[in-house]
């Protein structure tokens, strides 16, 4: 796997202070795209073991609330097996910070109903993501009064809620 940037104090993806890990890949290639650099899976540098520790080491700040997600397109399944063993490490690390998680799939169809049935690495890594935003960016739907999110069809979703109650519970801000 491959990612594009590491911010470290990043507060436009997610609540809070965050570290912001965008990954290289993605095949929805959403018009409008506002990262469209990273749909070559190829783009950026390496994602190691040593960039794993990196963002550990970024994450050991008080004022840090938590790791976001983004790409690129984090759920293609090569960054699946990717950053599994950062949000291990993290929710290991430091349990008490939260992981967002931005894809351009839908949670309950594409993630739940089609991923999770697919491949064990997709329901190992939702047990670690607390919040998901879902959906595709749609250009005609962008809306800059929105938080967290590009366009209106994007939902802000409570992961660990949802796969307890088996429905979609969206996240209270």
């Amino acid at each position: 796997m491959n990612y594009a940037d590491i911010k470290i104090a990043d507060v436009a993806n997610g609540l809070g202070v965050r570290v912001s890990l965008f990954v290289s890949g993605c095949n929805h290639h959403c018009k409008g795209c506002f990262n469209e650099e990273a749909w070559d899976f190829n783009y950026g540098k390496e994602f190691t073991n040593d960039t794993i520790d990196e963002i550990i080491k970024d994450l050991n700040n008080p004022y840090i609330a938590g790791l976001s997600l983004l790409g690129g397109e984090p759920l293609e399944y090569e960054n699946q097996k990717g950053i599994l063993p950062l949000v291990k490490k993290v929710k290991q690390i430091y349990p008490e910070k939260n992981i967002w998680c931005y894809t351009g799939f839908t949670f309950d169809k594409d993630v739940i109903d089609g991923m999770c049935k697919k491949w064990e690495d997709t329901k190992e890594l939702l047990s670690y993501i607390d919040v998901i935003v879902d959906g595709k960016f749609e250009e005609d739907k962008k809306d800059l009064s929105l938080r967290f999110r590009g366009s209106s069809n994007q939902r802000i979703i409570d992961v660990q809620k949802s796969l307890k109650e088996n429905k979609v519970i969206l996240y209270e801000l």
